[in-house]
């Protein structure tokens, strides 16, 4: 308590002393005066007795000749110089002591980064003596408090850092885990919800420890519950505990075991009797049982080990449902934990099923999903669901779910990255060139997890560079297009369009076949279809000249100009950002153009009427193009083309994309046809095409 009151007694002095050198320097004579008073009567206090035990007498053994003048009699200037003068020896004094303490503090995260929680302490507390307010001194000291399980320590500490700053985020994370710890729900959510509080932004991490709160409550509610009916000795909850008993004897046969592996599934049919299981240590049981470790670790193959295996996996599951301590029991048992991810692949029906049953379990909320990411092989999980997948005789379908919940969670795609080719890739590719009837309903949906695990920059780049992905991507459209699998080809396109958007030599080497496929698929009768295969030229094609000059010959211009007469936003956007790519590249696709619409009326319209950034700056771009050509514009004289062009260059300035290709269009209007010069002033189109010349230039 002394060593409190010192500091505090330190810091309300520090701030008497500031105030009283502001007012000694003061114009007003009054105050001055005033202010002289009151360091009399602070000098005169300063020599009363203070609480600290360390005598810091110093003695002068070099004294002046003459005795100094009694302040009282000094000059106010010369005291404000003395009282500046110590300020300033404060505040060099304060710069060494703090010099000091950084030096403690920084030996004490080093130790603490190895683990050694004691000496961390130590280092902090010598830091904490140079310099006591120095705030992360007691927040780290905190947090090695609480790896040592000194939690009201650690609570001490948090407190001594919010006196240094009461808006301490970490004071207050760490005091709610040490609260947390000890048990005191009530004080531990007041910490946590002090943090939003302060910092809303910090609402979903708080929202996770407000969760752990709830559910470390629960747990202990849970318990006292279970250890209440079983005092009771009523219902079946009593024979919770015999049943593990008996299945902790050694040495029987696989059926006894089997048998006892049933029955308590039957009896932990509620929360009371899953809490006696894990109190009772039931799954330190199950994993110590010999007969039943060897059968789950596909060591005795035999018909009657299958059924013991699929029987243990089963309670697991029943165990574990609903339970999330009993989830988090689970997987610090290594039998658990690999024979969830071995025994996918099983032969048997029976134990597969299960086996995914119980993934099924850990996958419906997120505790149960980060504790299976965390606590799993993920690399071989997904190659093991992708042979399930893979095979028709497996459980396909529930595979399938499991994977496609699984790559919804970030933290499982960051693990397949350095994985991706073997774990994903080899096997989908595979899927890709074998689509047979049989697994077409099942590749759609692994199609749609592809395309979820391409929401990782990484993974989409991977997959973008991949050649075997795209060479199969050709495969399968020609199938999928001959046997008319539509619920195959659409989510495939749609990959393909997210992919493909990746600037990539592999897809540039694919984008003649790949093209020449979608050109054949603008002739199907399935809108959808027809608008994802203009989708994917609208991104390949600028990849490849080769692929232009194909898809032109192949006779893609009067399709794109039928798609632009239609009214999908999403097939006009494509259709448009492909005509640009070829009219760009290809002498003939402006030809065409120009030949089956003299007046450019369909590029016209998209001009006058749409107000997508995408359709108007790539009309204006299309139209530059075809501008080049002898004689367009004249054709184009007595129609509203220059006000149309004029007025997206003149419009918002956020749209640098639409201004500058209309300012361009109009330049080689007014080349193709001086005529149009006329219009341009009259309309003062001049001043506008200036300030767009300013303006960087955009690419498709």
């Amino acid at each position: 308590m002394d060593k409190l009151e010192d500091l505090e007694n330190f810091l309300k002095n520090v701030d008497e002393i500031s105030e009283l050198v502001m007012d000694l320097k003061s114009p007003d004579v009054e105050v001055q005066l005033k202010a002289l008073e009151r360091a009399d009567c602070y000098v005169a206090a300063s020599d009363e007795p203070c609480g600290t035990k360390v005598n810091k007498t110093t003695i002068n053994t070099n004294p002046p000749l003459q005795p100094p003048l009694d302040l009282q009699n000094e000059r106010p200037d010369n005291f404000l110089k003395t009282i500046a003068r110590d300020a300033e020896d404060r505040r060099a004094s304060r710069s060494a002591k703090a010099k000091k303490a950084t030096v403690f503090k920084d030996k004490g995260n080093e130790a603490y980064a190895q683990e050694d929680y004691e000496t961390a302490v130590k280092y902090y507390s010598d830091g904490v003596a140079e310099l006591r307010d120095m705030q992360p001194l007691y927040t780290n000291r905190a947090q090695a408090h609480i790896k040592l399980g000194k939690y009201k320590e650690a609570i001490s500490d948090c407190e001594w850092a919010l006196k240094c700053n009461e808006r301490c985020l970490k004071a207050y994370l760490h005091m709610g885990k040490a609260y947390l710890a000890l048990k005191n729900y009530k004080e531990s959510r007041k910490c946590f919800k002090k943090i939003v509080e302060i910092q809303p932004e910090m609402e979903k991490m708080v929202k996770e420890y407000l969760t752990q709160v709830d559910s470390e409550e629960g747990r202990e509610s849970q318990e006292m519950n279970a250890r209440r009916e079983f005092d009771k000795g009523e219902g079946t909850n009593a024979r919770v505990p015999q049943l593990l008993e008996k299945l902790s004897r050694p040495g029987q046969i696989p059926l006894y075991y089997c048998g006892g592996l049933e029955s308590l599934s039957q009896v932990v049919n509620d929360c009371t009797a899953r809490t006696l299981f894990r109190l009772n240590n039931g799954f330190s049981v199950i994993s110590s049982n010999d007969t039943v470790r060897s059968c789950l670790l596909q060591k005795t193959k035999d018909g009657g080990s299958q059924e013991m295996c699929a029987s243990a996996l089963k309670l697991w599951r029943v165990v574990c449902c609903g339970n999330d301590e009993n989830q988090k029991m689970s997987m610090t048992f290594q039998l658990t934990r690999q024979s969830v991810v071995q025994l996918m692949t099983s032969e048997n029906v029976g134990v597969q099923k299960e086996c995914l049953a119980l993934l099924c379990v850990y996958l419906q909320t997120p505790r149960g999903r980060r504790l299976a990411l965390d606590n799993l092989d993920v690399p071989m999980l997904v190659k093991n669901l992708m042979a399930c997948i893979s095979n028709p005789k497996l459980q396909h379908k529930a595979a399938v779910d499991v994977l496609e919940t699984f790559a919804a969670e970030n933290k499982f795609c960051i693990q397949l990255r350095d994985v991706l080719r073997d774990s994903v890739v080899a096997p989908f590719t595979t899927l890709l060139r074998n689509i047979s009837e049989s697994n077409r309903h099942v590749l759609a949906s692994v199609i749609s997890v592809i395309g979820c695990l391409a929401r990782d920059d990484v993974i989409r780049h991977n997959l973008a560079h991949d050649p075997e992905c795209w060479m199969a991507f050709v495969l399968a459209i020609r199938r999928c297009t001959a046997c008319e699998f539509k619920e195959v080809i659409y989510p495939m396109l749609g990959l393909i369009i997210n992919l493909s958007a990746i600037s990539s030599p592999i897809i540039r080497d694919q984008a003649v076949p790949l093209c020449n496929s979608c050109l054949s698929l603008l002739r199907d009768t399935d809108g959808g279809v027809i608008t994802r295969a203009t989708g994917v030229l609208s991104t390949v094609l600028p990849q490849s000249s080769q692929a232009v000059q194909h898809v032109v010959e192949g006779g893609v211009v009067p399709t794109l100009r039928l798609l632009l007469k239609g009214t999908g936003k999403f097939a006009t956007k494509y259709a448009i950002k492909t005509l640009a790519v070829c009219t760009a590249a290809s002498l003939l696709a402006q030809e065409e153009l120009v030949k089956s619409d003299k007046k450019l009326s369909i590029l016209r319209n998209l001009l006058a009427s749409s107000y997508d950034e995408i359709v108007t700056g790539n009309a204006a771009l299309c139209l530059a193009h075809c501008l080049g050509l002898e004689g367009t514009g004249s054709t184009l004289l007595g129609t509203d083309i220059v006000l149309l062009l004029l007025r997206h260059a003149a419009g918002d300035t956020k749209r640098t994309a639409v201004r500058q290709n209309a300012a361009i269009a109009l330049g080689k209007l007014c080349q193709s046809e001086p005529r149009h010069v006329d219009k341009l002033r009259e309309l003062r189109g001049f001043e506008i095409l200036h300030s767009c010349t300013k303006l960087p230039t955009w690419t498709l």
